[in-house]
């Protein structure tokens, strides 16, 4: 016996990886094209629900959590039917394969290169979303601060009159003002110099007395800081549910895998995510045991 006849020797029968490409990636183009059109339906519903006001304001926590919910359930949908079908249409190479885990192999596959074409589309969606039309940019608003839309209403008061003053042009000063008012979200909050550099500046734009521009520029803050705090944790919440919507979907598409198998198979007992590693003679056996 020749030494790679002994590493070969070594690994367990029916354990190789036999990948057919055909049904994974049949399968995975199902999985996404299924994701995106309900996302799309998502989308839709969360654009009726929710407030048109371009900021965090009306978002509740309860709508939050149940647009996360709702990605589980997309997830576990778009995921399953992807991995039914690679199983499903997937053929064993002889009997003696681990069978289940061929096809629960070729249901994750299907969940790794879907998760990448719904990332690609998902993409490309963001960066046409500013040229949709009815989705125009925010008044006043640059593109000088990522997340200005958040507190863009807090802007719109806090420079609310200095439009006829300023002649219309507040880009400079609403960027400049943003970037002092996204500071009220860190740790030693907005330095002192810098709130009485806003509060001149509003005073210089609007024509408020220096006490009354003071007074809207602490309002605002108090706003913005809060808004802010809100945004950050809707984003929280949503991120840490597309991850367990991602990692519950890997599951979903290999047990659909191996679900799709066992049809295909024509074998009565659907087997679980634990006895893959099992021989067919020890399922057939332990499917045939009374309970």
């Amino acid at each position: 016996m020749t030494v790679s006849d002994s590493r070969t020797s070594s690994i367990p029968a029916g354990l190789g990886l036999n990948l057919q490409w055909g049904p994974i990636i049949a399968g995975a183009i199902a999985a996404a094209a299924l994701a995106f059109v309900l996302d799309a339906f998502g989308l839709a519903i969360g654009l009726a629900v929710s407030s048109a006001s371009p900021t965090w304001r009306d978002t509740s926590f309860a709508l939050v959590l149940l647009s996360g919910l709702y990605l589980v359930l997309v997830a576990l949908a778009a995921y399953g039917l992807g991995g039914y079908i690679a199983g499903r249409m997937r053929a064993p190479f002889d009997a003696a394969e681990a069978t289940e885990f061929q096809d629960g192999m070729h249901g994750l596959l299907v969940w790794g290169i879907a998760t990448l074409l719904a990332g690609i589309i998902t993409a490309a969606t963001l960066q046409l979303i500013p040229r949709t039309p009815g989705v125009a940019a925010v008044p006043g608003a640059t593109t000088s601060v990522p997340g200005e839309s958040i507190i863009a209403y807090d802007l719109d008061r806090l420079f609310r009159g200095g439009e006829r003053r300023a002649g219309g042009d507040l880009s400079h000063d609403r960027a400049e003002a943003a970037r002092i008012l996204f500071t009220t979200s860190s740790h030693s909050g907005m330095d002192p110099s810098d709130r009485t550099y806003l509060a001149r500046l509003v005073s210089a734009d609007t024509g408020l007395a220096a006490a009354d521009a003071e007074r809207r520029v602490d309002e605002v803050a108090a706003r913005a800081k809060q808004n802010i705090s809100r945004a950050r944790s809707s984003a929280v919440i949503l991120a840490f549910m597309a991850g367990a919507a991602a990692l519950l979907g890997a599951i979903a598409a290999w047990t659909a895998a191996v679900t799709g198998g066992s049809y295909r198979d024509g074998r009565e007992a659907i087997p679980t995510l634990w006895d893959w590693g099992r021989t067919p003679e020890v399922r057939r056996s332990h499917s045939s045991t009374p309970r």
